[in-house]
């Protein structure tokens, strides 16, 4: 199922979250005869989200939270390590940590598994195929929507009142 957007009067995120649940949505209906599969598209999914920023906090936070509950020394261990302040002025190119590791560690490690999945599953050639159609489909959706449908739609509907109005004064 693909969330719409707010040109179709549906309330969601943004054209992005749709595509990327679009994709992972084509993987998983590419694999649904081999488990393994699913489980590889999940990881797969998990791994490219891992790549924003927003998520990788958010996804770190909740983590830390979450274990915090049951181990709080733990959950100290996780916590990112202090960035140096230099004239009141945090670095301007700050690295994202994840559990409180840089999150390349955790990217390596999920794509690493991954692929070693996708591999075991007998799926490159399948992943290949899937992840085709998911760019194709996303490359038409994209390409076909119209920006400003709402706006658009207001424009036609008072040059239809103004074009109305100079036929009834005849």
């Amino acid at each position: 199922m693909m969330l719409l957007s707010d040109d179709c009067g549906f309330v969601c995120c943004s054209y992005r979250t749709n595509y990327f649940i679009l994709i992972v949505s084509v993987l998983i209906l590419g694999f649904l005869r081999r488990p393994l599969a699913i489980v590889a598209a999940l990881l797969t999914a998990l791994n490219i989200a891992f790549l924003n920023d927003s998520f990788a906090g958010t996804f770190s936070e909740k983590v830390t939270r979450t274990v915090r509950q049951f181990s709080p020394h733990l959950a100290a261990k996780m916590r990112p390590p202090l960035t140096p302040v230099i004239r009141g002025r945090p670095s301007s190119k700050r690295a994202i940590y994840i559990c409180g590791r840089p999150r390349w560690v955790f990217v390596l490690i999920f794509s690493s598994a991954s692929f070693f999945l996708w591999f075991v599953s007998a799926g490159l050639l399948t992943v290949l195929w899937a992840l085709a159609i998911g760019l194709l489909a996303t490359i038409l959706h994209a390409s076909f929507r119209t920006p400003n449908l709402k706006a658009r739609l207001n424009t036609f509907r008072e040059e239809f009142r103004a074009v109305w109005r100079n036929y009834s004064e005849l």
